[in-house]
């Protein structure tokens, strides 16, 4: 009789709290509107007003009559844009640059993670991560004069070379310098989700496997990668919706006339259409354009993963 009534009751209990929760909501609810209120006015203000800007997508836009006194030109931009000689070169470069750094980039964090998962005195293991964290930290311009001097005619590497080749000067270096000095940046800093995730590893099974005789690629394979799996794959699905959303900065940074032909993507052409030629109209098409092609591929993305990983997606 007893065990009949138990779970009753604790249905009863775990509703009664729900609605006691309720009620206190309802009484206290200028309280949770004070705390609730800034974060949604800020919302609100700085990114969902501002989605009115896309108008400008559509119109001859002139700042002095502003977007809604600006001539209408309904997809001219557009189809402007599609329809330029170097509107394929600037998206292959876009692409190349996003999905090599995709390939390359996306698997450090987590081998850096795996390998410092390894390390057992945790003295030690700060002191890695904390050289590994530091480069996050500095700002990408410094980080492109760094690469700037380093890969001069007089700079370091040349000196170790015994050359003096000027890398930046040469359009078949950028996108491995971007990626490589992207890797070296971000890497570490990007480590520290799969790291707090290899935490979760179950320490017994780690010694079960280990008795059992499991090699190190077979630990990985049975204890520690279950615990990431979930972690990579939402890593993985924002990665690829932000595989056109380029750094500007650094791909400006690192821009010089003589790469431009591996170096000029879309961010960078709307830069100079928008700031530097004031076609705010056409800049903001591409920009929106861009736009687009990433929400479709992080729709797209979640859906594949979804079918490959038994309904598990974002």
């Amino acid at each position: 009789m007893d065990n009949e009534t138990a779970p009753a009751k604790s249905r009863k209990t775990g509703g009664g709290t729900l609605h006691n929760t309720m009620v206190y909501m309802r009484q206290h609810w200028q309280l949770y509107l004070i705390f609730i209120l800034p974060a949604l006015v800020l919302t609100l203000i700085f990114k969902y007003i501002p989605m009115g800007g896309v108008l400008i997508a559509f119109t001859d836009y002139n700042p002095f009559r502003g977007i809604l006194g600006s001539d209408w030109v309904g997809f001219e931009h557009f189809r402007r844009f599609l329809t330029s000689p170097d509107f394929l070169k600037y998206l292959a470069n876009t692409l190349k640059l996003s999905i090599y750094g995709l390939l390359w980039g996306f698997p450090a964090p987590i081998l850096l993670a795996f390998l410092l998962n390894r390390i057992l005195s945790k003295g030690i293991k700060r002191k890695i991560q904390l050289v590994l964290y530091m480069p996050n930290f500095v700002s990408v311009i410094v980080l492109c004069g760094i690469v700037r001097i380093l890969l001069s005619p007089t700079g370091m590497i040349n000196s170790l070379l015994g050359t003096s080749a000027n890398f930046m000067t040469m359009p078949q270096a950028f996108r491995t310098i971007y990626i490589a000095s992207g890797i070296w940046q971000g890497a570490g800093w990007a480590s520290i989700i799969y790291t707090a995730a290899l935490s979760n590893a179950s320490k017994d099974l780690k010694e079960a496997a280990v008795l059992d005789g499991a090699n190190l690629i077979q630990q990985i394979q049975t204890v520690e990668w279950p615990a990431i799996k979930d972690t990579v794959l939402i890593q993985f699905i924002m990665s690829v919706g932000n595989v056109m959303s380029i750094g500007f900065e650094k791909a400006y940074a690192l821009q010089t006339d003589l790469n431009l032909n591996t170096s000029e993507i879309i961010a960078t052409y709307v830069y100079k259409k928008g700031i530097l030629d004031g076609d705010y109209g056409f800049s903001t098409a591409v920009g929106l354009f861009n736009t687009v092609i990433n929400v479709i591929l992080l729709i797209s993305m979640n859906k594949i993963v979804q079918r490959m990983n038994e309904g598990k997606g974002i």
